[in-house]
């Protein structure tokens, strides 16, 4: 993840020590005092869902599948993260409240020293639910709206699902779970962005995520439905105008953008453009800490069914499974190629971003992508959008690369 709002607005948050190393910075309690060394772990919960989005990474489905964890098996497998040291559990699904024993799970999760924290569509979240879920120990819960009403239910392939999502964030406030909104742009819902902002400020909320498409799950199925990089270029530019200007207007929003690096490399450039050289090195700094795509190293996930992935959107490709062996192994296994190329990939990438200027806070972006579209793990992130000045440095100084 990426915060716009700590990069251009110096505005703290709790995760500050976790993606930056910048606790002491911070005016806000930390999920940790330095920069995390395990993994966050995204948990597929389920498989099921009630809504069947056309971007679902997990291609989950409406009917329930076989060999999803027991409540007991659950439990085994928080404790093997426990063990391990992972800083938090973020559970998700298909979508994770359509399991009956979500608030225990929560509640054990938090008693094992894990942060529990939630993504879910917002449907089923009556303010009981909140409650519960808030009283076992959840942090925080993100809901996704991907767009104003008619976008958003033609999106997540129901009549009513914005409505649903809406009630279920005002439940979340109304019970103090501090709760954010995440939304994917495509070219389906890129019309909606500024309204999808203005309702989360209307709505009393402080955190928006901002997602790019990923190549995973039906998320595959769409591809040609993903922006340009021009165009993906212009709604970053977006965010950060807008991050920028309601911060002047004394809305403190924590804004954050996953899923495609090159944003780090374009808000350097921002922030030359807009507050000068030293705001801009001030801000590849703090990027250069936060160490750019975080696939195979600083996030994984876990599906329905124990196996282990290098990121939630790579469903395709298992590591292992934590039936089998404890996942601190499994995600420490040396032998593992593709662990191994990920996390050795500046070795590896080729054309642009072998010499582009910004690898160390890219890492060459999403490598799930360039191998869903190029069949090449190495190849260029084909979302890059960068210009070629700006990948070679010609259009200023080059902020802690070669000028230096």
């Amino acid at each position: 993840m990426i915060s716009i709002s700590k990069l251009l607005c110096d505005l703290d948050a709790e995760g500050d020590g976790l993606r930056y190393d910048a606790a002491d910075d911070s005016e806000k309690p930390q999920i940790t005092e330095e920069k995390q060394q395990r993994p966050v772990v995204v948990w597929n919960a389920t498989r099921r869902c009630n809504l069947y989005c056309s971007h679902c990474y997990a291609g989950a489905e409406t009917e329930a599948a076989t060999g999803e964890f027991t409540t007991a098996e659950a439990k085994s497998f928080l404790d093997q993260l426990a063990d391990f040291g992972a800083p938090v559990i973020l559970f998700s699904g298909g979508e994770p409240l359509v399991r009956d024993d979500l608030v225990e799970l929560v509640s054990y999760a938090a008693d094992r020293g894990l942060r529990p924290v939630l993504s879910s569509n917002g449907t089923l979240i009556t303010r009981e639910t909140a409650a519960a879920l808030r009283d076992a120990g959840l942090q925080y819960a993100g809901i996704s709206v991907d767009g104003l009403p008619e976008r958003n239910d033609r999106f997540r392939g129901e009549e009513g699902a914005f409505d649903a999502a809406v009630r279920g964030i005002e439940h979340c406030l109304e019970v103090g779970l501090k709760t954010g909104l995440r939304y994917t742009i495509t070219e389906a819902n890129a019309p909606d962005l500024e309204g999808v902002v203005d309702l989360l400020v209307e709505k009393g909320l402080d955190r928006f995520c901002f997602y790019h498409l990923d190549y995973g799950g039906r998320g595959a199925e769409i591809v040609d439905a993903d922006l340009s990089p021009q165009a993906k270029r212009e709604a970053i530019e977006q965010v950060a105008d807008l991050t920028l200007a309601y911060h002047d207007r004394g809305e403190e929003i924590e804004t954050l953008l996953v899923g495609n690096y090159a944003d780090a490399a374009f808000l350097v450039e921002y922030a030359r453009e807009t507050f000068g050289e030293a705001k801009a090195r001030a801000v590849y700094e703090h990027l250069e800490r936060n160490g750019g795509d975080p696939t195979g190293e600083r996030i994984a996930d876990v599906d329905y069914q124990g196996n282990v992935h290098p990121t939630q959107f790579w469903q395709g490709y298992s590591l292992g499974n934590v039936r089998d062996r404890p996942f601190g192994e499994i995600w420490d296994d040396e032998l593992n190629p593709l662990l191994e190329a990920l996390r050795n990939r500046e070795e590896h990438l080729r054309g642009k971003c072998a010499d582009c200027q910004y690898q160390s806070v890219c890492r060459g972006g999403s490598r799930l992508r360039a191998l869903a579209e190029t069949g090449d793990l190495f190849a260029p992130d084909p979302q890059c959008y960068l210009h070629e000045d700006e990948v070679r440095g010609e259009g200023g100084p080059v902020v802690g690369g070669a000028a230096d």
